[in-house]
């Protein structure tokens, strides 16, 4: 049936449905279905095909596939290495689907720390070029929490009471009741009036989304920033958040050496830590409550219980000063 499906894509994308030469599953989806489609002349794509409309899931979570298109078209107008979409159907109602090429490298973590100096602050400078990138409102590019708005502050206040929603609607076990989250989160609300511009933000720059690739003979560099339907249009600095998951972005140097170098501002004034510890939450928060729609292992939930939690606290804290 995978391989079925595949020549049928192949086909739609103008690629010749009989060059298939191999289709496997991919480890590390959440979310959707991935797959690596080999072809006989050695050319490599992956395929991710969404969960049906009824699955259950965050709200946030419908129609990912649009935003992940939008985000590598966008990456590609600045020179950021990511997959090139090849044929996307969005709608999932009509068996959703997105062929993109296959970006070279090897997860982050297959690297030795000696030469992770180098690959952090490329790694800054090419979130830099990607927050050069602008669009036309604030939020979800996907729509799946309404209309873009005219101001960030709409946005992102959206965005948040929508993840409170879910934990409410899923009975989520969180460190804090949720009407005390939502109190605490609001008494922060004002510092997102100083975002201005809808900036391009991937938001799951977590090292297992960043490709590492070695040409012969040189020294390791980004291949690929990949998996990016979690972007959305906001604040910057939301992205340091997964670019140090569980913990703090103001202590990498390099990557920051690098953001600088490349024109970002890193400046972390008042309002910035603020609004970085809100977006710590939010992301803490979706940690913790996806895990009831996905039916997550014990194993698994056990350990974003011990990691997650405190931290999400600790943001919440932040917060509360």
């Amino acid at each position: 049936m995978s391989e079925e499906r595949a020549r049928r894509i192949l086909e739609e994308a103008g690629l010749a449905p009989e060059s298939l030469a191999h289709c496997r599953p991919l480890s590390g989806g959440t979310y959707n279905t991935v797959e690596e489609i080999l072809l006989t002349d050695g050319s490599r794509y992956v395929l991710k095909i969404p969960p049906p409309p009824t699955a259950p899931g965050m709200s946030h979570e419908r129609e990912l596939l649009s935003s992940e298109v939008e985000f590598y078209r966008a990456a590609a107008t600045v020179d950021v290495p990511a997959p090139r979409v090849v044929t996307a159907r969005l709608d999932a109602a009509e068996g959703g689907h997105l062929l993109m090429t296959a970006c070279p490298g090897d997860p982050w973590d297959t690297f030795p720390d000696s030469e992770q100096t180098a690959l952090r602050r490329e790694l800054g400078r090419q979130t830099a070029r990607l927050h050069r990138v602008t669009g036309p409102g604030f939020g979800y590019p996907s729509g799946a929490l309404g209309p873009l708005s005219a101001d960030w502050r709409t946005a992102f206040t959206g965005m948040y009471d929508a993840v409170l929603d879910d934990a409410r609607r899923y009975d989520a076990w969180l460190p804090r009741l949720v009407d005390e989250v939502a109190r605490t989160a609001k008494s922060a609300y004002d510092a997102l009036d100083e975002v201005t511009v809808p900036c391009l933000v991937h938001f799951d720059l977590w090292q297992g989304n960043i490709l590492v690739e070695r040409p012969e003979g040189g020294a390791p560099r980004i291949g690929g920033l990949i998996d990016g339907e979690r972007m959305f249009w906001g604040d910057p600095l939301a992205d340091f958040v997964s670019l140090a998951l569980l913990g703090d972005i103001k202590k990498d140097h390099d990557f920051l050496t690098g953001y600088q170098e490349e024109g970002g501002r890193a400046e972390f004034t008042h309002s910035d830590r603020l609004r970085l510890a809100l977006y710590r939450s939010y992301l803490y928060l979706i940690m913790l409550i996806e895990t009831v729609p996905r039916a997550t292992e014990d194993e698994h939930v056990a350990w974003v219980r011990e990691r997650v939690a405190p931290e999400l606290t600790a943001a919440l804290d932040e917060l509360g000063q």
